[in-house]
């Protein structure tokens, strides 16, 4: 069917009695390639790691109205990607995802407000965001699909609460669809005995995407290190051209007083603020660095998220107080004023410090790739989405650097690059 004509598919459908025409529309065993069957034996982790517009999301869709299908009653699935906006739009009423391909004598009732869809045969699948792994506390499920794992915030928080809750009926199982990205969670999951991989192209799919795409995408990062991830779906070790090398990302604790607390000479938090607070927006960036005695840096903490003017404000004014931060530091061309002015509505006395940027996001944050690989800058905690975005960012593809990244880089400006020292610091914006 796949190599036919639209022209021919046309004909032969119309050939058919409409019972058997619905029939064949929704029998996923009919349309899916070899690659997209759900595996067999047992398993417990069925990772689908494949190019973009691979198919990912319609697999992803047809397993979880199978597993519907087959746990009845009983049946606890949990529906998880990265932002509220991504599971409504694209695993529930995305085109290729549950609601669109669930046949209508087996389309589930969709409850926005209770995050939940309900099939006819009692099955019942509850949606959640990596943007908030406590909701995955306390909740039981069967099985879950995973959505762009290697994209989510909390991701090793939102894992384990994940496992935690899959405990129900005798063998729970979890469908992950991701685009692959080199993480640390992702590989140790892809050597675990009890997972199954499949991989896939994009080409493979090539016959149902927009010409568009394909002149846009498939001629841009074709014969490219990052068509290699996003076109091919390679694992890739290093990538190319990126300003900043897995092997250079390295975990240590900072000095401690006598007392136990950290040792360090200053600590502050970066801020690269979003322009809207939708659910569609982008991230703002919120880090909190601190530099030793021996001018090595550390990475403390990272509550980047989407939020509102109020909610980001508010993260980086927590971050501030609990742990005794000497200020906020923003860049002023990039929001800066706006981070003076909101922060400044909650807590006049808190130190903003503005800083205008003369120079590309690049040669700002190459001097900072350049600590990380002279071993200055470390890590106290395994910060997946920041070590993601910082391995995977090529400046010159014309992508914006990643809001992470760039609030870390303003920290580290300010700590170590920075001529000043503390009994000279002078703030502005306050």
């Amino acid at each position: 069917m796949a190599a036919l004509s639209t022209e021919q598919q046309t004909a032969y459908y119309d050939a058919l009695s409409i019972d058997v025409a619905d029939a064949l529309r929704y029998d996923w065993g009919f349309w899916q390639r070899p690659n997209q069957a759900t595996p067999e034996g047992d398993w417990a982790a069925w990772i689908i790691l494949a190019g973009r517009g691979f198919g990912k999301t319609r697999t992803g869709a047809e397993w979880t109205i199978e597993t519907a299908q087959k746990r009845g009653p009983d049946g606890r699935i949990a529906l998880v990607a990265r932002t509220p906006a991504d599971v409504r739009n694209v695993m529930i009423e995305g085109e290729s995802g549950i609601m669109a391909k669930s046949p209508p004598w087996f389309r589930p009732l969709y409850e926005p407000s209770k995050r939940r869809l309900t099939w006819p045969n009692g099955c019942i699948a509850t949606t959640y965001s990596s943007y908030k792994p406590d909701e995955l506390r306390g909740p039981q499920h069967t099985d879950a699909w995973c959505d762009e794992f290697a994209a989510w915030m909390y991701l090793q928080m939102m894992w384990d609460m994940l496992q935690f809750g899959c405990r129900l009926g005798q063998d729970p199982r979890i469908c992950i669809t991701t685009t692959p990205k080199p993480i640390k969670l992702l590989r140790e999951l892809l050597t675990r005995k009890n997972t199954v991989k499949t991989t896939g192209s994009t080409y493979e799919n090539l016959h149902n995407l927009a010409p568009t795409f394909k002149d846009a995408i498939l001629a841009r990062y074709e014969g490219t290190t990052l068509g290699r991830q996003e076109i091919h779906a390679e694992l890739l070790d290093e990538i190319e051209g990126a300003l900043w090398l897995r092997a250079w990302i390295s975990k240590q604790q900072p000095p401690k007083t006598e007392a136990g607390n950290m040792d360090l000479r200053r600590i502050v938090i970066g801020v690269d603020p979003a322009t809207t607070s939708n659910a569609d927006s982008d991230e703002t960036g919120i880090i909190a660095s601190g530099v030793d005695f021996k001018e090595h840096g550390h990475v403390l903490a990272d509550s980047t998220g989407r939020y509102t003017p109020d909610g980001w404000a508010r993260a980086a004014l927590a971050l501030y107080h609990d742990l005794n931060a000497d200020c906020i530091v923003a860049e002023s061309n990039q929001g800066g004023e706006m981070v003076a002015h909101t922060i400044r509505t909650l807590d006049r006395n808190a130190p903003v410090k503005l800083v205008h940027a003369k120079r590309s996001k690049q040669a700002r944050a190459e001097p900072i790739a350049a600590l990380y690989e002279q071993g200055r800058i470390t890590h106290t905690d395994d910060f997946a989405a920041l070590e993601g975005e910082l391995i995977s960012w090529i400046p010159d593809t014309g992508d914006e650097s990643p809001n992470r990244l760039d609030a870390m880089v303003y920290t580290f400006h300010e700590l170590i690059l920075s001529k000043r020292n503390a009994s000279q610091r002078k703030l502005t914006g306050v």
